[in-house]
């Protein structure tokens, strides 16, 4: 690995100055390493459309600039604040849930979920919202966190319809929206793992015990279908199945994108519950993708195709997910942090010395095994870099933005609900003792409604608070102009 180094060409009139990426050995290298990397994603995009340009989907798109906010926030950069504000409103669609007109036609259930999840680390991480009119939007909603929920919302509504989802397979999302769509029949972990993992955050975000006992739910399909099966380092996360089969015929190939989304799925249900059950269905994901996408060096790879030189473009961006997400796990769930940068530190470094490549020299390639790069270069190469890099900051936990600390209600309600559920996996049968758990339940149900109503109420004051203080700024801008 090389440190920094300048070229100067002179070519015709203009001179051309070209970066290497240095290794990334403290926070000042990292941003600078993560600058040159995200100049290189902007190599693939088409500002007019927000858009990456041919052969990328949209479901890239927002992989990209979800990890592109990360960096904003852990930098504390805002050089491309604008240019993320104008792509997420531009592809917002007319009810602001994510079906631009432009993609209609192809869009799928997994494409929500990534876009899902980039709105969800712009409302954490503040990210702020452009102002009511932009662009000729109206009714711009006041926090990204809106937008996820009306993303989430309308996912929530095909899981609940029997006749999109439900008749086979005994519940779960399709991968395709439409029919006309190859993969309509096809039910695969991405999508449905993507909308629990949004159901976890938005349940912490507001608070709200109903989309985290959606969150189990959707978790506990995925489980029972044989999508994920929770072994320690055996764990697996398989790609789907067909609807034709009720989901017999399991695609067994295994993703480290799939692991990510529900790894970081199951870290925040564990932040949110500090229960045993998520602690350890965390750490069961996590065994097993340190020992399926890291090497005896460890190193992350691409398991299922990297070896054979087989990825495709869609392929090659998915570490960027899988390293974002254990950005996030190891500050959700603090007993794993020591471990999970044990492994994420050297893949870093790998990554920045694969991105000495291209005429700008830094392209990032896609094995990062000889710190060099490989000849490969893209945007999935540029995003699984940047996420690697930018992960060793990532111990901003307190800094996630929420709306309040979790009340004590819900941590109980929670807790009592998944211990019943762990009763009932261990196949313990006490009918007293689940009339009880049931009162307690309904007690505390009948507390969060209280509390649900108070913050209700002092949200309105404020409101109104809001709304006479700038009626009082109107009647002395009056005054002043008499």
């Amino acid at each position: 690995m090389i440190p920094l180094i300048k070229h100067i060409f002179v070519v015709f009139f203009f001179t051309y100055i070209s970066y290497a990426v240095p290794p990334p050995s403290s926070k000042d290298a990292i941003c600078q390493d993560t600058q040159l990397i995200i100049q290189g994603i902007f190599d693939y995009y088409y500002e007019n459309n927000a858009t990456f340009h041919q052969p990328y989907y949209w479901w890239e798109g927002g992989l990209a600039f979800n990890n592109i906010i990360e960096n904003a926030y852990l930098c504390q950069n805002d050089t491309f604040d604008s240019l993320i504000q104008d792509a997420l409103l531009k592809k917002s669609g007319k009810d602001f849930n994510y079906m631009p007109h432009d993609q209609i036609m192809v869009e799928a259930n997994d494409d929500l979920g990534i876009w899902g999840m980039t709105l969800l680390t712009a409302a954490e991480r503040n990210l702020s919202v452009p102002q009511n009119g932009t662009l000729g939007y109206k009714n711009i909603p006041n926090n990204w966190i809106y937008m996820a929920d009306n993303v989430y919302k309308q996912m929530l509504h095909r899981w609940n319809n029997k006749t999109l989802s439900q008749s086979e397979c005994g519940g779960g999302l399709r991968w395709q929206i439409y029919p006309w769509n190859n993969g309509y029949s096809y039910k695969n972990t991405i999508s449905n793992a993507g909308m629990f993992q949004m159901a976890a955050r938005l349940g912490r975000y507001f608070n709200d015990p109903e989309y985290l006992k959606q969150a189990d739910e959707i978790f506990s399909w995925l489980r029972d279908v044989g999508f994920v099966n929770l072994n320690g380092n055996q764990t697996t996360v398989y790609d789907g199945a067909n609807l034709e089969s009720n989901c017999t015929d399991i695609t067994e190939l295994q993703w480290s994108y799939n692991f990510g989304m529900t790894l970081g799925g199951c870290a925040y249900m564990y932040n949110v519950t500090g229960s045993d059950y998520w602690f350890n269905a965390t750490q069961s994901l996590w065994n097993g993708t340190r020992s399926r996408f890291f090497n005896e060096d460890r190193i992350m790879y691409e398991s299922q195709c990297q070896a054979s030189n087989t990825c495709n473009n869609d392929e090659r961006a998915f570490k960027g997910l899988l390293s974002f997400m254990l950005e996030y796990t190891s500050f959700l769930v603090p007993a794993l942090q020591s471990d999970i940068m044990s492994y994420m530190t050297p893949s870093a470094n790998a990554a920045a010395g694969s991105c000495d490549g291209g005429f700008d020299k830094h392209s990032c390639g896609l094995n990062w095994f000889n710190a060099t790069n490989d000849g490969y270069f893209g945007l999935g190469e540029q995003i699984s870099a940047l996420g690697a890099i930018q992960s060793l900051l990532g111990d901003s936990n307190d800094d996630l933005a929420k709306f309040n600390k979790i009340p004590q209600s819900t941590i109980d309600y929670l807790s009592i609900l998944l211990q019943h559920k762990s009763n009932n996996e261990d196949t313990i049968s006490n009918k007293k003792r689940d009339v009880n758990l049931m009162s307690k339940l309904i007690n505390l149900e009948q507390q969060l409604q209280v509390e649900v109503l108070r913050r209700t109420k002092l949200e309105q004051k404020v409101e109104d608070l809001k709304h006479q203080l700038n009626s009082y700024k109107r009647k002395r801008n009056l005054i002043q102009h008499l």
